[in-house]
């Protein structure tokens, strides 16, 4: 089921608010929002391993698939461009992530694949699309950067602790029932291609 509501959110989640969402839903989010990348993802894995304790608590936050770009200006950064990254390339690590760290919500572009959906529907979190080229767009939202952690991997790979203010619009695209926005438009565009296809005599 596809929906059509609009939520204003603030990390950190719990899981009860995550469970009414659903695909298509709309989300503004405020709070504390961390960048994460391939190489973060990996860090962060690899810390929980061992052990080691992490610079940041992902336990009901929010985890941006983001390289951003920052300048120091003084003694504080500010955040000058945050597009999202294709999530595709952390569906290696994101299943056991949300599994070991707790995050809420993760977003990033393109959507994610089964074994994240699955992760998603047994642990409580969802995964968001943002607009990709629009990354000004999301710098603005980020009011503050409250700090920059591991930041030995590049300015990209990094984990940057950002204040959200009405970071948005979030878009659905995976909820904690499994259900995958991307999978039901092109099975609806399938459907519509099939019913085109046979007013117009053609042979699919």
């Amino acid at each position: 089921m596809i929906g059509l509501t609009e939520y204003r959110l603030r990390t950190p989640v719990d899981e009860a608010t995550i469970r009414r969402l659903r695909i298509g839903d709309t989300i503004y989010l405020s709070g504390e929002v961390v960048t994460a990348r391939d190489q973060a993802h990996r860090r962060t894995l690899e810390y929980i391993a061992s052990g080691k304790a992490l610079p940041v608590n992902f336990s009901g936050g929010a985890v941006f698939h983001c390289g951003p770009i920052a300048k120091k200006t003084d003694d504080h950064w500010v955040v000058v461009a945050a597009g999202p990254t294709t999530s595709s390339r952390m569906e290696t690590f994101e299943a056991e992530f949300v599994k070991k760290t707790g995050a809420r919500i993760i977003i990033g572009k393109g959507g994610m694949g089964a074994r994240t959906a699955a992760a998603m529907k047994e642990f409580g979190a969802v995964y968001c699309d943002f607009t990709g080229g629009a990354a000004v767009l999301a710098a603005k939202a980020f009011v503050r950067v409250k700090g920059v952690e591991w930041y030995d991997l590049g300015m990209p790979e990094a984990l940057w602790i950002l204040e959200a203010d009405s970071f948005g619009p979030l878009i659905v695209a995976t909820d904690s029932l499994g259900q995958n926005l991307h999978e039901a438009i092109d099975k609806e565009v399938e459907q519509n291609k099939k019913q085109i296809y046979a007013r117009l005599g053609i042979q699919a």
